[in-house]
């Protein structure tokens, strides 16, 4: 069986290709040329195609995707509500689900997600590998073995920390937070007790021909992402960005499609310079950030420190944003967390859009302006990002006011007399 990336470089379009250019509304041609230069890619297992899934596409090419990650930790959640989160994150916009987990019995976690999960979905096998045990007792087969049973079970995207060498671990020690990632604390524990490379570096090529026989997309993490604005760019996060530009290609020449993870907290003006550095190391793989956040100070309020910082990052180089919801630094989110971070990101993915003119991204934009401008409010709610949102608070601010909601030619912020858009539209019908 071919991959995605061997059929598109054999010139063939698959069904998996013509679905995700008909949600894009662009020609299925375009995705396929992208997807054979390694530009895009659509994480779509050949098992999870099976039941459910709906494809997206994730490169430059299309729209800025939003990733909601899930899962349950050992002292929190279950799995009813992990189900409950993920419904939350697929009706809130998201574009894809990734599971987490690090708590329960995660084989049923992970069946029961996937089961009910329309959108592609990834997940980090050093996870399972540790759970239960200690990280010193990870073995080779044991990674293997993981990979091969999640494959099986439909995961379209693996995580895989094999960009974080022995080499690097000096490199930390100027750093204010040192590795914040779990899967590259995991990683580097491991190969200080084993006095052994990375696991992952060595098992690269057996990993490429489990995620070929499934079409599983990679998805090389970033180990050393720096953990907070003082560590951004440094030595380690570069050094670890030049071994996953090496992995892509390695992966390409397997048949796997490859997207490369990034940053989560980059100052604002070193943003254009990372999505740079990783377009030229990694020959324009798609680059996966979380967030970035550009900010440390705002604990509780990270989904708006994300939004800003994934603005940027989609507009100069990113085509995949993984979500940050308020809780991030505190604790597991519950589904109130999960939808803010979905809708602040899916905010940053459209602005990005509009700024650099894809597709009709300004059109919809101009569409709901043209129901402000009329005083149509249900066209304005409906054309919104969060339509729940938006008509609650129209509807709670007539409730606790002198007017009624059927009084729809001005809102409570100014009343009728003193509203710029409703004169705006008696001086336009008499012009």
């Amino acid at each position: 069986m071919l991959t995605q990336l061997e059929a598109a470089k054999n010139g063939e379009i698959t069904s998996v290709v013509e679905n995700a250019a008909e949600y894009e509304g662009l020609a299925p041609e375009l995705l396929r040329d992208e997807i054979a230069a390694g530009r895009l890619v659509v994480p779509a297992n050949v098992m999870h195609l099976s039941w459910n899934l709906t494809p997206r596409a994730i490169g430059r090419k299309v729209s800025t995707k939003v990733n909601a990650n899930i899962g349950m930790s050992d002292v929190r959640s279950g799995i009813d509500a992990e189900k409950a989160k993920m419904a939350v994150a697929v009706e809130a916009g998201a574009d894809a689900v990734m599971d987490l987990s690090t708590g329960g019995d995660l084989d049923y976690v992970r069946s029961e997600l996937i089961s009910a999960c329309p959108l592609p979905f990834g997940t980090v096998p050093i996870y399972e590998a540790i759970t239960g045990r200690s990280v010193e007792d990870i073995t080779p087969e044991l990674v293997l073995e993981i990979a091969e049973k999640q494959a099986k079970q439909g995961v379209d995207f693996f995580t895989i920390h094999a960009g974080l060498l022995r080499e690097h671990l000096p490199l930390l020690k100027s750093r204010v937070c040192g590795i914040v990632s779990r899967g590259g604390a995991l990683t580097a524990k491991w190969m200080l007790h084993h006095n052994r490379q990375n696991l992952m570096y060595e098992l690269f090529d057996e990993l490429c021909d489990i995620m070929h026989e499934y079409d599983v997309c990679f998805s090389l993490g970033d180990g050393l992402r720096p953990g907070c604005g003082a560590d951004a760019t440094d030595d380690a996060q570069i050094a670890e960005l030049r071994t996953l530009g090496e992995l892509t290609q390695r992966a390409w020449e397997k048949g796997c499609q490859v997207m490369v993870e990034g940053p989560g907290h980059v100052p604002f003006n070193q943003i254009e310079e990372n999505m740079r550095l990783q377009q030229e190391i990694c020959n324009n793989a798609p680059f996966y950030v979380l967030g970035p956040l550009v900010t440390d100070i705002a604990p509780g309020y990270d989904h708006i420190t994300s939004a800003i910082g994934g603005t940027a990052a989609a507009y100069y180089g990113a085509s995949f944003l993984c979500y940050v919801t308020p809780r991030e630094h505190l604790g597991l989110p519950d589904n109130e967390d999960v939808r803010q971070g979905v809708v602040a990101s899916k905010i940053a993915a459209h602005s990005a859009d509009v700024a650099r003119g894809h597709n009709d991204s300004a059109q919809r934009d101009r569409r709901l302006s043209k129901a402000r401008a009329d005083l149509d409010w249900d066209t304005q709610i409906r054309l919104s990002l969060d339509p729940k949102t938006a008509k609650r608070m129209k509807d709670d601010a007539s409730k606790n006011s002198a007017m009624s909601p059927e009084q729809a030619d001005y809102c409570t912020m100014c009343g009728r007399d003193w509203c710029s858009v409703r004169i705006n539209r008696e001086i336009r019908d008499n012009l």
